[in-house]
């Protein structure tokens, strides 16, 4: 029984041994902990940065299943009467026009008639003598076939033979349309991503890698396009248009 921690002045070195041996020990679980908790950290960031980050192009030429033509005329005259019969008058000429282009009484609409009063401009000039009373209407065709809107504006010029003042300073009096994004979309979509996943490989071979799993997609904008991008070309003009789609994928390597 002498191994024994004895009362009194011995049992006091014993219990300074066993402290001694329990900070030892407390000491080197903390060492390892704080070697351990680094090193984990680094090797995670090192898993997470493995990854590549590519784009997937995906083109379509689709065709305008929409066009809208706003044909807007100008009458003007001193007497606000035989201004509004003039619209009038144009109006059959222009209805007619449009008949004998194929196209249906469904597919045409009448916009506001506007009127201005040159008189009531508080800043016109005072020597002015030109017509008292400017007359605005608008005739709006709207039709899925855009080759008979084409086909009808080429031809326009026989109105302004009959003295049709065709007012389209503004904007372009045509804008063709495709309506059937959604449509297209999905197959899209799943073109553009194998062409990422097929840049992801290629980046992948040249490192000795192997593409994984998705880590984050973006399916990018759609964008409608002219099928011909000259400068200065207005995809709203162009009945062939090119739709487009970028998105970015980022893969792990492995």
């Amino acid at each position: 029984m002498e191994d024994q921690c004895k009362c009194g002045e011995n049992a006091g070195k014993c219990h300074c041994g066993k402290g001694k041996l329990l900070a030892a020990l407390l000491l080197a679980v903390g060492m390892a902990l704080a070697g351990y908790f680094p090193g984990y950290y680094y090797y995670q960031s090192k898993i997470n940065a493995n990854f590549v980050t590519v784009k997937g192009l995906s083109e379509k030429a689709v065709r305008a299943n929409l066009g809208i033509w706003t044909i807007r005329y100008v009458v003007t005259n001193n007497d606000l009467t035989l201004a509004q019969q003039e619209v009038q008058r144009q109006k059959d000429i222009i209805f007619q026009f449009l008949k004998t282009a194929g196209i249906s009484e469904e597919e045409i609409s009448e916009g506001r008639i506007e009127t201005n009063d040159i008189m009531a401009n508080p800043y016109r000039n005072g020597n002015d003598t030109g017509a008292r009373f400017i007359v605005n209407q608008s005739i709006i065709v709207r039709s899925a076939d855009v080759d008979k809107i084409e086909s009808a504006l080429s031809k326009s010029s026989e109105l302004v033979a009959r003295g049709i003042i065709l007012d389209n300073q503004y904007a372009s009096p045509v804008a063709y349309l495709f309506t059937e994004l959604n449509a297209v979309k999905p197959a899209m979509l799943e073109e553009a991503t194998r062409n990422a996943a097929a840049a992801a490989a290629e980046f992948a071979k040249s490192s000795n890698s192997r593409v994984g799993r998705i880590k984050r997609a973006s399916q990018g904008v759609f964008s409608i396009l002219p099928r011909e991008q000259s400068p200065g070309a207005a995809e709203s003009q162009s009945i062939e248009k090119t739709v487009r789609v970028v998105s970015t994928v980022e893969y792990w390597l492995e």
